[in-house]
């Protein structure tokens, strides 16, 4: 098998990995390297400030000892297989960096005998690219469940940002659907890197030219709609691993029918592609916006509402909190109401200072006045006299998108000139309580 062969095998196989962010690197290259962490290129990986970094993102080997079942690569499956060598990975990557095809590389693998021997391939393309070629691109690497430390510790020395997959949300689905894997061997690795991490840290205090250990910090990713674990479940882990571990990021990935199984959904299954951007738009919450998983879900509503996002609908159901004067609100209490974010807060809270603020000025400042008008008083005045208890407001937060939904329902069609919102009373409580 050829090298173009195995980039075609092995960067398909790839493809159902999404934890491939890339930011928290500003690493200049060195006098006589090349690549750098810091540049911008055209990718498909987006970092946190919405920069683009094309990655070569592909696995050292598809041939996997491990048989999970809702996996391409698993042992059973009957997949063209193939495996790189470290050599002809890192001058692959290497090739494509100078030819500006790629920023960076991705690189994950299935386990070939056991996790050791796979670690070791894995690290020996990081220590080529690092060593020998004095590569200072972003490198990401998927550390090994049940590796030995010392090379997660190795690992960790020559990569910018490490992950490591819980793959699915509870241990008794993981038992399941993975028997090779643990929640014990997945949560180790997790361990290590936050303990290296931190030691780093105190490491760069004493000495500055201290080697540093996964700089961008570490991620996670686990797959949602292939066992029936609720919303609030994943939600309440994706806050402990937060918590816990330290983690940049918790990648969701909508299940997608690639292999037959009675344990799994049928290939038929649509992937829950809305379900899982609900999670991103709660674990956005989570992580800018101050809230906590148990005010967005509870035992009542283990689900999110698929009309509203979360924060819309937890404003919806918490309209006691409202309406809230933006000219002495809290940056606290304004990143609740919906239609402000955490930029156009800021720029509240700035902007007022110099004077009262009106419906005009939170429009240039950009706060999305469709939803917040509802939520906010303007010098002791709701915009465009709207009234925050009246059916028209909850209706006016329900999207486009649900008003058509509704309509289909109804056997209905809405034209360029219907108005999408008009919705009857009882829809709308069927709309919050998700009954549609």
């Amino acid at each position: 098998m050829d090298l173009m062969e195995k980039l075609t095998i092995l960067s398909d196989a790839a493809k159902y990995d999404a934890a491939c962010t890339s930011s928290g690197v500003d690493k200049a290259p060195a006098a006589g390297g090349i690549g750098s962490a810091s540049a911008c290129g055209i990718c498909h990986s987006f970092a946190a400030d919405g920069r683009c970094i094309s990655l070569l993102k592909v696995l050292l080997s598809n041939a996997c000892a491990y048989n999970c079942q809702y996996c391409v690569n698993r042992a059973t499956n009957d997949t063209p297989r193939a495996t790189f060598t470290s050599r002809e990975l890192a001058d692959l990557t290497i090739q494509f960096y100078r030819r500006n095809y790629i920023e960076g590389l991705f690189l994950s693998s299935g386990i070939l005998k056991n996790p050791d021997y796979t670690c070791e391939r894995m690290l020996e393309v990081l220590r080529i690219l690092r060593n020998e070629y004095r590569f200072y691109g972003y490198i990401h690497v998927k550390a090994i469940p049940g590796a030995d430390p010392i090379l997660i510790q190795k690992m960790g020395l020559l990569a910018d940002r490490m992950s490591v997959n819980i793959e699915l949300p509870s241990e008794r689905s993981l038992n399941t659907l993975a028997p090779n894997k643990s929640k014990a061997a997945i949560l180790a690795p997790m361990g290590l890197i936050r303990n290296g991490i931190e030691e780093n840290c105190t490491d760069l205090i004493k000495y500055r030219h201290a080697p540093r250990f996964a700089p961008a910090g570490q991620s996670t990713q686990m797959i949602i709609g292939a066992t029936p674990e609720s919303d609030l479940q994943i939600l309440n882990l994706t806050e402990a691993l937060y918590r816990k571990y330290s983690l940049k990021r918790v990648f969701f990935s909508a299940y997608m029918p690639v292999v037959e199984s009675s344990l799994l959904p049928s290939r038929e299954t649509k992937p829950p592609l809305l379900r899982e951007h609900r999670l991103y738009q709660a674990d956005w919450l989570l992580r800018f916006y101050g809230f906590e998983a148990r005010e967005l879900l509870d035992d009542a509503h283990p689900n999110f509402n698929p009309f509203l996002d979360p924060k819309c609908n937890w404003a919806v159901n918490h309209l006691e909190q409202f309406p809230v004067e933006v000219n002495r609100a809290s940056y606290e209490t304004l990143l609740r109401v919906p239609g402000i974010g955490v930029r156009s807060a800021k720029r509240i809270i700035a902007a007022r200072r110099l004077g009262s603020l009106n419906e005009a000025a939170l429009k240039k400042i950009g706060v999305v006045l469709k939803r917040a008008q509802y939520f906010i008083l303007c010098n002791g005045k709701q915009p465009d006299g709207a009234r925050l208890r009246s059916d028209n407001m909850i209706q006016a937060v329900l999207s486009d998108k649900a008003a058509h939904l509704l309509a289909s329902a109804r056997g209905e069609q809405l034209s360029l000139f219907s108005d999408p919102r008009l919705l009857t009373r009882e829809e709308v409580a069927k709309c919050l309580t998700g009954q549609l």
